[in-house]
């Protein structure tokens, strides 16, 4: 089914002229800059730079940290970004973890950005920002560049590649909108256009700014416009229809929720239609605490044959499962395990809805799923449904009974707390933490699609300063350390306090599980000596249950610093999950 491509409406606004205002909650600044209510109209001065309108344009939706790493290209707005009293600058030892850091930023409070240099700093965070891409998280890349009156005659300046534009063409297979603020005429409307298409699309934008137009005046009195999207509204009312007649003909229907409901700012509305209903609802890996999973009608992470067999069997027993924001992805559906029919299935994201074999285009996801409120659907008695394990108060082996990686998470589900975000890095740090009682909403976070190793430390980070409140709890292997690990200089640095799990197995253990080889090793280090290097923080070592309980227990109580616990593994030891996908990957493999 075909519809018209419509303006869009005010409720799907971006609007940014919240400038130099008190800084406000990070849900309500979110809340601004995607539903575009009720921003304060605060006339632009009549003189203000490039430099400076990016800056406040940042901080109107939302964004009080800057990461990166400065060099000569983009010190000037560096010094600007100093000056500021509206952003803080936070220093990361190394590019691709400022990348990480703002793209964890960017999941909590709904816009991260990175500023670097040209080139050497630029390139070093095209993996992180392909992350952000691939798994929809909204990260402003700043760059520096040489000045426009000195690319005149074509020089081999420094950093260069081959041309001028070469970074520029790089980001533009990474990013959904780019630019070179190249014109002081247009650049105030190039910030605003890129800004909006974060925004809208939740992936990430490139902005270049040559040096020498850092302290540019821009158009003077400018107003950032307001743009308005909008479903055809005949297309969403065939769709709805569909959707409410298959929804309440169903014997047994479920909702599966993924990542975009997050981050559309749409987990109200989630709830909202699960109390209406009483269906309950399960997510993916992506989409793990897209709800508290202390909800009642939660029933678990849903990954095919790779998850919980009691899951697996009520999603698929589904004769109608309705998917919203869902990615499908290897591993968000096991590895290809999953056996979802479409013909039993109604499928909502930002760039799909299908409702059976039918497919309802300009349909926005924000609408869609406010319209399944506002449908008579029937509030059906909840049966018996499969729930998450209860927790069970963790209890040490006595004497040298060695860790295992089933009993490390059972000791860290018991070990967490209200006041806990969990940052999971890829293989059994991610697997394994699939089974964490997670108590609210967007309190994990994982590369559960991209699957980029080194991921988490400079990912708590990030975490940590969109929302102080909360502690992060870093889970992270030996390899993936090795890349990234020292990002707790940073944590050091700016007084942050992360608890670091390494699960320490000697080398890259996913690996190992689908084909075993001496470049699966990786050097020894002596994790827990780290904090004597950064002058802070605590390390342990732990090889036993007691010396874990006893670790997590003065963990818990050091809040001045970062600890840092070496839990050391057997190299074959691995989770139930992690063996379920190895298993699977292994035989694609040999197939191949």
């Amino acid at each position: 089914m075909q519809g018209r491509r419509n303006r869009v409406e005010p409720a799907e606004c971006v609007a940014s002229t919240m400038l130099r205002q008190p800084i406000a909650p990070a849900a309500s600044i979110l809340t601004w800059a995607t539903e575009g209510s009720n921003f304060p109209q605060t006339p632009m001065k009549k003189n203000i730079s490039i430099g400076e309108y990016l800056i406040e344009q940042l901080y109107a939706h939302g964004v009080r940290h800057v990461f990166g790493i400065p060099g000569d290209y983009v010190l000037g707005f560096y010094d600007q970004l100093s000056k500021s009293k509206l952003v803080r600058v936070v220093n990361t030892c190394d590019e691709q973890g400022a990348g990480f850091a703002a793209d964890a930023y960017a999941r909590v409070r709904g816009l991260g950005a990175v500023c670097i240099t040209y080139c050497v700093g630029g390139l070093k965070v095209a993996n992180s920002t392909a992350e952000a891409f691939a798994e929809k998280s909204p990260v402003v890349v700043i760059s520096g560049a040489p000045g426009m009156k000195e690319r005149e005659k074509n020089p081999l300046l420094h950093h260069k590649v081959k041309e001028f534009d070469t970074q520029k063409r790089v980001f533009e297979q990474l990013t959904v909108a780019s630019t070179v603020l190249s014109e002081p005429q247009t650049a105030f409307q190039e910030i605003d256009r890129v800004l909006h298409a974060a925004l809208r699309y939740k992936r990430p934008v490139y902005i270049e700014l040559p040096r020498d137009l850092v302290f540019a005046t821009g158009i003077p009195y400018h107003h950032p416009q307001e743009i308005h999207e909008q479903s055809d509204p005949e297309t969403l009312r065939a769709a709805l229809a569909e959707a409410e007649t298959m929804i309440n003909r169903a014997r047994q229907p479920v909702i599966l929720a993924d990542v975009e409901v997050h981050r559309f700012g749409l987990q109200d509305v989630l709830l909202k239609l699960v109390r209406k209903t009483n269906l309950p609802v399960a997510t993916t890996v992506l989409g793990k605490s897209v709800v508290g999973e202390q909800h009642p009608f939660y029933l678990g992470v849903y990954e095919g044959a790779l998850g919980r067999d009691d899951v697996r069997r009520y999603v698929e027993g589904s004769d109608c499962v309705v998917m919203l924001g869902a990615f499908l992805t290897d591993i968000n559906l096991g590895i290809y395990t999953a056996q979802l029919d479409p013909v039993r299935t109604i499928y909502a994201n930002s760039e799909k809805l299908s409702i059976r074999y039918h497919t309802y285009e300009n349909v926005r996801f924000k609408d869609f799923m406010r319209g399944l409120l506002k449908l008579r659907l029937r509030h059906r008695k909840l049966g018996r449904i499969p729930q998450p394990p209860p927790l069970g108060e963790f209890r040490a082996k006595p004497g040298n009974t060695k860790i295992t990686i089933k009993r490390l998470f059972q000791r860290l589900n018991d070990f967490l707390s209200e006041n806990t975000m969990v940052v999971a890095d890829v293989g059994d740090a991610l697997f394994g933490a699939t089974d964490l009682f997670i108590r609210h909403r967007t309190e994990f976070l994982g590369p559960a699609y991209y699957a980029s190793m080194g991921f988490a430390v400079p990912a708590g980070i990030g975490a940590q300063l969109a929302n102080p409140k909360l502690r992060p709890l870093v889970l992270v292997g030996d390899g993936a350390f090795q890349m990234t690990g020292l990002e707790l200089s940073t944590a050091a640095r700016y007084g942050l306090n992360p608890i670091v799990i390494v699960l320490n197995n000697f080398g890259y253990g996913t690996e190992r599980q689908i084909q075993d080889g001496p470049y699966n090793d990786v050097q020894p280090w002596h994790y827990s000596k780290l904090p004597e290097i950064f002058g802070t923080g605590r390390g342990f070592v732990v090889k036993t249950e007691a010396e874990l309980d006893e670790a997590l227990a003065q963990a818990g109580k050091w809040t001045r610093s970062f600890c840092l616990l070496d839990v050391q593994l057997d190299p074959n030891d691995r989770s139930p999950a992690l063996q379920r996908l190895a298993d699977r990957l292994g035989i694609r493999l040999r197939a191949s």
